[in-house]
């Protein structure tokens, strides 16, 4: 059977992620510094940024649709394929987000376009997550898949900090009325690099053993998103819930806090921006060392270690963002987003092995994608509450809610214990312990 590298495989894992989240960073700040104001310029500020993060919210939205196709295709004809699929077509999207002119140019058909950009965006983000955490997983070793399964994970800083410095770079050599104008759109055209290097990676990467081994012996699911719904919905359950708190802290450290910095605070957008970089490169180190830590300490262990953290730094967040000082500014990012890799290093292992391997693509999707429905309306309820309630208490409570969530759904999935093997497929589980046990 032919073999790639660890490297290049976790490399290959990474880089589709990575793209999705440069994007979303992009599409984030923009939404609270330009986007209000492009497409939809005849709202008040925060109104604006509402409508803004609306459209966010469509790519989330979307994302069950692809995660239904994708997940699908990737447990009938393989996950390599499906993967070099998806990046191309999260790098043109974006590439044409850049391109598209505003609603002075051509009115209403502007926000329009936006947000079917973003729904096509949608769908195939909805199918890279979980091929891009198999492509490691199914090349790896079954007691390594916390780290491995973490690579893909790194995507998110990764993006962040790509997307950040690109737009700390692109505001420096800028005016701030050329960043409106047309400079921010240098960032999003400069994605179309990054698309082609994923898909030089990704075609360099043969299919994962564990899919050839299933397609060799005609176990592969002929029906999988059926399957999945009728016997694992529970798995699939847990796989979105343990989501919730994760995401929704992350876009209050990182996505919400650019929006209350620049327009509460009136802060300088540099001050925001450096702060989110720092604690993406922060968040870049701690994920693979959580994801280590998890399978020698057990998923859940680390899991509800981080949500405990995320709860208490909820509040404390703010009191260190209100003193418009940048050294508190920047340890409010940093820690908050080394919190938030505690949760994030374990979390595609812990999803992928809620499912046999036969049906892995379509649950683990399933279980990302769902979650995408509380994930991308959480910017936007963040800022109508700040909207409604002129102040960061609400927004902290919305985000401790959601972490309460995940710390149920954690629990839940220490007492899901369907016999997997009985399916037909032996499965191994580390959510107990570090050891690998059959489930």
């Amino acid at each position: 059977m032919q073999r790639a590298p660890m490297r290049r495989i976790a490399a290959a894992s990474a880089v589709g992620t990575t793209l999705e989240w440069y994007d979303f960073a992009l599409y984030n700040a923009m939404a609270g510094l330009v986007f209000n104001k492009i497409f939809f310029p005849s709202f008040d500020p925060l109104a604006g940024t509402l409508l803004a993060f609306s459209t966010y919210a469509v790519g989330y939205m979307a994302r069950p649709l692809g995660g239904i196709i994708c997940g699908r295709l990737g447990d009938i004809i393989g996950r390599r394929r499906l993967l070099i699929a998806t990046v191309s077509l999260m790098g043109a999207t974006t590439t044409l987000i850049g391109l598209l002119p505003g609603y002075d140019a051509i009115g209403v058909l502007a926000p329009m376009v936006l947000v079917l950009l973003r729904l096509i965006q949608g769908v195939a983000l909805g199918g890279e997550w979980a091929g891009a955490v198999l492509l490691s997983v199914e090349h790896g070793r079954s007691d390594r898949r916390g780290i491995n399964a973490s690579w893909s994970q790194c995507g998110t800083p990764a993006g962040t900090l790509l997307a950040t410095g690109a737009l700390a770079l692109t505001t420096y050599l800028t005016t701030s009325a050329d960043f409106v104008a047309w400079a921010w759109r240098i960032p999003f055209l400069i994605s179309v690099a990054l698309m082609f290097f994923g898909l030089w990676l990704r075609r360099s990467v043969p299919e994962t053993p564990q899919f050839l081994a299933l397609e060799a012996s005609s176990e592969t699911s002929k029906a999988p998103v059926s399957e999945v719904l009728r016997q694992f919905w529970p798995r699939v359950l847990v796989g979105c819930s343990i989501k919730f708190g994760p995401d929704a802290f992350y876009n209050l450290v990182v996505t919400f806090s650019l929006t209350y910095m620049t327009q509460v605070l009136s802060l300088e957008r540099s001050t925001a921006l450096s702060a989110v970089s720092l604690g993406s490169f922060a968040n870049l180190l701690a994920i693979p060392l959580f994801g280590a830590l998890s399978d020698r300490w057990g998923r859940r262990s680390i899991y509800m270690i981080g949500v405990a953290l995320a709860i208490g730094w909820t509040f404390a967040f703010f009191q260190l963002i209100d003193t418009r000082l940048s050294i508190p500014i920047a340890l409010a990012v940093i820690i908050g987003l080394i919190i938030h890799a505690s949760m994030w290093g374990p979390q595609s292992s812990f999803i992928t092995e809620q499912f046999p391997a036969r049906l892995r693509y379509t649950g683990s999707s399933l279980s990302y994608t769902f979650a995408g429905f509380v994930a991308g309306a959480t910017p936007a309820v963040l800022v109508a509450l700040l909207r409604e309630y002129h102040g960061s208490l609400m927004p902290s409570l919305y985000v401790t809610f959601l972490l309460m969530v995940t710390a149920g759904a954690v629990l839940a999935a220490g007492r899901l214990r369907e016999p997997i093997e009985a399916m037909g497929v032996v499965a191994t589980d580390h959510t107990e312990t570090g050891g690998e046990r059959a489930i």
